[in-house]
């Protein structure tokens, strides 16, 4: 039985989603042949190691302060790595799952850790992770790889403001979305058209972000293609989002249980179908992902496909998409589980085969 350590929480505004996530993979795990080792990260950044995995389902709709379980770090000692705690305990473990949603977990901060502790973990690594958070760069990849993206433009708080006059000529479009570059679940995004709008939703996104993107809005149906693997990715049936709010939102997503419905598989012909999945796999390739991921798709009236963006640790809460675009597909939720972990050892197997240090 192999140990496998799931980290979840964190500091980012997705700290219950994070949460609500690891509850129902621990729920999915086969026990018989990992043992699950929970560990929480608070809102404040410190880990807590979990004695008892019930305390997922006492704390995932509670508010902070989270103060439950043994202080506690990660280490490296000769060939292993290690859990340890501040009362002197220690627990040797084989991988991580990360389960964490937004900065600080899933933009390759956390990855980077694994790596330095030559840890297999789930998911895609540094560079990959930092790509899928950063909006911004993840466009420019794209964009040198011919993935389709929607019009947009990058502000900084290290440069001069761009107004919304400037902005909405700039993209051709008076109704834009404004959102944070580095956040995730839809996060401080505003849908606006005008300027007034657009300066409160400008500051609201640089609570959350030094970048802030602004897109232009494109009249569409929102769909979602999961990919899973490593050097062969592949992707599942399509599903499509109807938002019961102006877009899809963070309360939509999460708060309200009739914030969406969703459409599993998408009523699409088999042409577009083919085309986006196709798009999903070479959007995922081109950011070098591995393990899993989400990819978000705009599809126009024209039938024009534009890629929204990649979700490199996507959700797994009872509506998540992720899971049930798998499960559709025919991947159970705790098969797809433990594809997850097959695919972090056969990544780990690779990297060993890397020379680290020149022979001389």
């Amino acid at each position: 039985m192999k140990n496998l350590a799931i980290f979840c929480g964190g500091v980012s505004a997705e700290h219950e989603v994070s949460i609500r996530s690891a509850r129902n993979i621990i729920k999915a795990i086969d026990k018989q042949e990992f043992n699950p080792i929970l560990v929480i990260i608070s809102r404040a950044g410190t880990w807590y190691l979990q004695n008892d995995l019930a305390v997922l389902d006492q704390i995932a709709e509670c508010a902070e302060p989270f103060q439950h379980g043994e202080l506690c770090t990660m280490i490296r000692k000769a060939t292993e790595t290690c859990i340890i705690t501040t009362k002197g305990r220690e627990l040797m473990i084989d991988a991580a799952f990360p389960v964490l949603h937004g900065p600080m977990g899933e933009d390759g901060t956390l990855q980077g850790l694994f790596e330095v502790m030559n840890l297999a973990y789930v998911g895609s690594g540094v560079l990959a992770s930092a790509l899928g958070m950063d909006k911004d760069f993840m466009k420019k990849v794209w964009a040198k790889a011919n993935v389709p993206v929607v019009p947009s433009a990058c502000l900084s708080n290290k440069q001069d403001y761009v107004n919304y006059a400037t902005v909405s000529e700039t993209l051709g479009s008076t109704v834009v979305f404004v959102k944070p570059c580095v956040m995730g679940s839809s996060v401080g995004v505003s849908k606006v058209s005008s300027p007034e709008t657009y300066d409160a939703a400008v500051k609201e996104a640089f609570k959350y972000s030094s970048k802030v993107l602004v897109e232009k809005f494109i009249p569409c149906r929102e769909i979602e293609c999961s990919v899973l693997g490593n050097k062969q990715p592949k992707a599942s049936c399509l599903g499509e989002i109807k938002p019961n709010h102006e877009f899809y939102s963070y309360e939509a997503k999460y708060i309200d249980p009739n914030g969406a419905d969703l459409i599993i598989p998408a009523k699409l012909d088999a042409k577009t179908t083919e085309k986006i999945r196709d798009i999903a796999v070479k959007a995922f390739t081109a950011l070098e992902c591995s393990g899993l991921a989400r990819v978000d798709f705009f599809l126009s009236s024209d039938n024009e496909v534009f890629v929204n963006e990649l979700n490199t640790l996507p959700g797994f809460t009872s509506i998540s998409m992720y899971p049930k675009l798998w499960e559709a597909s025919g991947i159970g939720y705790s098969d797809l589980i433990k594809q997850l972990i097959d695919l972090a050892f056969e990544l780990q197997q690779e990297k060993q085969q890397i020379c680290l240090t020149p022979n001389i």
